[in-house]
């Protein structure tokens, strides 16, 4: 079993990989600076756009990422779910390159509308059992995950594990009382770890974005470097 035999090997290589994923993404046009404004409404320095995984070479590439992170981190788990719509080309991928690295598992995703005609229902492919991880890009506020829970959960499996390209590490939005949404002292990610006991394995942060910026700081990037890390003491988490 591959994602159980170089569990030792976390730490520093999860540094290097995390580098090299930020690098692969600058370089494929997928991270971006700039003023980008967020669903919470917030003027981001910074891009992630997925769908910029556009072609074969760089989905398979993303999938190297993705597999390689999950042995970093000594992620377990039986199968995995891509719930629509991103989830689902990624998904697929990270299963791909797993069978090449020697661990094949199932895979299935979710329909937004439920099919009333051939096969029926809203789940697609391998039927849903035993530790279930969940792949998708970013967790803005989580709630492409609860609604995979929720299904994995109702097909009798357990959710085990959420696999993502970036964790912001932003402070995630929820409505008060009176409705208005409003800055909470946690993540997106911090909630499903801590509220819905899930794994969370990240390819990157927002921190090794940082990072990134700062071993690279030519005149174009200290600027930008500058207004992530503003961003950040803002909006950053613990």
């Amino acid at each position: 079993m591959v994602l159980e035999t170089v569990t030792a090997q976390g730490g520093a290589e999860g540094g290097v990989l995390a580098q090299d994923f930020v690098q692969f993404c600058v370089d494929a046009g997928v991270l971006r600076f700039g003023e980008f404004k967020t669903k919470a409404g917030r003027l981001s320095p910074y891009f992630f756009n997925a769908g910029l995984f556009d072609d074969g070479a760089k989905l398979g590439r993303l999938a190297q990422f993705y597999a390689q992170a999950l042995i970093a981190h000594g992620v377990q788990f039986d199968m995995v779910f891509g719930p629509a719509y991103k989830g689902i080309p990624l998904g697929a991928a990270v299963v791909i390159e797993l069978a090449r690295l020697g661990r094949n598992v199932p895979f299935a995703y979710n329909r937004k509308e439920a099919k009333d005609h051939g096969e029926g229902g809203s789940l697609v492919g391998a039927p849903l059992q035993g530790r279930v991880l969940i792949v998708d890009d970013v967790m803005s506020a989580g709630t492409a995950v609860r609604e995979s829970i929720a299904l994995i959960r109702a097909a009798g499996a357990t959710p085990h594990a959420v696999a993502i390209a970036l964790d912001r590490q932003e402070k995630a939005t929820e409505a008060g009382p009176d409705g208005v949404m409003r800055d909470v002292d946690h993540s997106a990610v911090q909630y499903v770890k801590r509220e819905l006991g899930l794994q969370v394995c990240a390819i990157a942060t927002l921190d090794d974005l940082l990072q990134y910026l700062n071993l690279h700081a030519n005149q174009a990037l200290q600027s930008e470097r500058d207004r992530v890390l503003a961003y950040r003491l803002r909006y950053g988490v613990a």
